[in-house]
C-alpha cells in the first residue's frame, strides 16, 4: 500500500543571514495518508539545532517557535529516526510531499550535516509546482494563498510545520487523484 507523507519543515532563519550561515531543521510537521486519502497518522517534533543553537529574533517571530522549544528538543539524528519509523520509510511504498522543494533539500542537507543517508528523501513530489501547473498559473504561489484560493479555511499558525502540513493535507485531499505522486 502506498503512503503519502505530507510534511512541512521549519528551519533556522535570519533577517540578514550571517556569513557562512547554514540552516537547520527546527520543526517537522507531517501527516501520513494512505492511497485512499485516509489520514493514518500525525507527526510533530521540534529539533534542536547544533550549528546555530540560538534562534534569531526574526526566526522566533516568523515561526512562533521559542528558544525553549528547541532547547528541550532532541537533535536531528534522533528526531529523523523517529520520523522515518513513524512514516514507515523502510517498510512501505511512500512519497514525501511538500509545498516546494525547500523541505526536501533541508532534509537532505541535515542528513549530510549529521552523516546520515539521504537517499530516502528522493521519492518526493513538489506540490507547489504541480498546483501551479494544474491551475495553469504563470508562477507559483504560497501555501496560504493556495489554500484560501480553494476556499479551504487556513487553520493554525502560518510558518509552523504542523499547521502548514495540516493545511497542505487539506489541499492534497481536495485534489486526491490529480497529483503526480
Amino acid at each position: 500500500m502506498k503512503n503519502y507523507i505530507i510534511y512541512d519543515l521549519e528551519a533556522t532563519c535570519w533577517e540578514e543571514p550571517p556569513p557562512g550561515f547554514l540552516q537547520e531543521t527546527i520543526e517537522i510537521g507531517a501527516f501520513r495518508l494512505n492511497e485512499y486519502g485516509e489520514i493514518r497518522g500525525k507527526f510533530n517534533r521540534f529539533v534542536r539545532p547544533v550549528m546555530h543553537p540560538t534562534l534569531s529574533p526574526f526566526c522566533r517571530q516568523l515561526t512562533s517557535i521559542s528558544q525553549i522549544d528547541v532547547n528541550r528538543a532532541k537533535p536531528f539524528p534522533i528526531v529523523i529516526e523517529e520520523f522515518r519509523e513513524w512514516a514507515r520509510i523502510d517498510e512501505a511504498d511512500y512519497t514525501l510531499c511538500s509545498w516546494g522543494n525547500f523541505d526536501r533539500k533541508m532534509l537532505a542537507s541535515d542528513c549530510k550535516l549529521h552523516h546520515l543517508d539521504d537517499s530516502w528523501t528522493e521519492p518526493h513530489a513538489n506540490l507547489k509546482v504541480q498546483y501551479m501547473t494544474m491551475k495553469r498559473m504563470r508562477r507559483p504561489i504560497g501555501l496560504r494563498k493556495a489554500v484560501e484560493r480553494e476556499d479551504i479555511p487556513f487553520t493554525g499558525i502560518h510558518h509552523r510545520g504542523i499547521s502548514d502540513a495540516e493545511n497542505l493535507t487539506k489541499l492534497f485531499l481536495k485534489y486526491l487523484g490529480s497529483w503526480s505522486v
